[in-house]
C-alpha cells in the first residue's frame, strides 16, 4: 500500500480509537462525495439532541506545517467549501493528524501495551469566508485544539446543544 493510503488508514484508526474510548459510534460513508471521512454519533446526551452526531474530514501529514501556534494546512478548495457554512445537518470539523516521516515511529509495541506517538488536532471552518483560490486554501488549525477523548466528548456535547465552537 502506498504511503498516502497508509496515512489515511492510520488516521481513521487513530480517531476511531479515541472515539471508542469516548463511547462513540463511528461509521464511514459508502461514498465520500461530501468531504466526510468519518461520522461519530453519541448516545444519551442531555442537550437539545440526545443522539448528537459530528462529521469529520480527516487529513494526515508528516510534513512540518507548524507555524507559531497553528498548523498551516493546505486544504483542497472542494474540501474547504464542503466544510464551510452552517446549512448542514450536524457540525463538521477538519481533523489533522501529524505523524513522523518514519512510519516505524507511528506505533510502538511494548510488552504490556502499544502506544501511538502522534498528535491530532481539530478545527471548525464553518464561519470562514469564501476564497477566490481555485485549487487550495490554507487553513489555520490551532495547536491548542488537540483531539483527545475529553475534547471529542466536548464536541458531542456542543452538537447535543446545537452549538459549534
Amino acid at each position: 500500500m502506498d504511503i498516502g493510503k497508509r496515512k489515511e488508514q492510520f488516521n481513521v484508526a487513530y480517531v476511531c480509537a479515541i472515539a471508542a474510548q469516548a463511547g462513540l459510534n463511528s461509521s464511514t460513508p459508502v461514498v465520500d462525495e461530501d468531504s466526510i471521512d468519518l461520522m461519530l454519533v453519541g448516545r444519551g446526551f442531555t442537550g437539545r439532541v440526545r443522539n448528537p452526531q459530528i462529521q469529520l474530514q480527516l487529513k494526515c501529514s508528516s510534513q512540518n506545517m507548524i507555524s507559531g501556534d497553528v498548523i498551516k494546512f493546505p486544504l483542497s478548495k472542494k474540501n474547504y467549501d464542503d466544510l464551510r457554512g452552517d446549512d448542514v445537518v450536524c457540525p463538521r470539523y477538519l481533523v489533522v493528524l501529524l505523524v513522523p516521516e518514519d512510519d516505524e515511529a507511528w506505533v510502538q509495541h511494548h510488552d504490556d501495551f502499544m502506544s501511538l506517538h502522534n498528535k491530532c488536532y481539530w478545527v471548525s471552518i464553518k464561519d470562514l469566508p469564501d476564497s477566490p483560490n481555485l485549487t487550495s486554501v490554507t487553513v489555520d488549525v490551532p495547536l491548542a485544539q488537540r483531539l483527545t477523548t475529553h475534547n471529542l466528548r466536548e464536541l458531542l456535547v456542543h452538537a447535543s446543544n446545537r452549538v459549534v465552537p
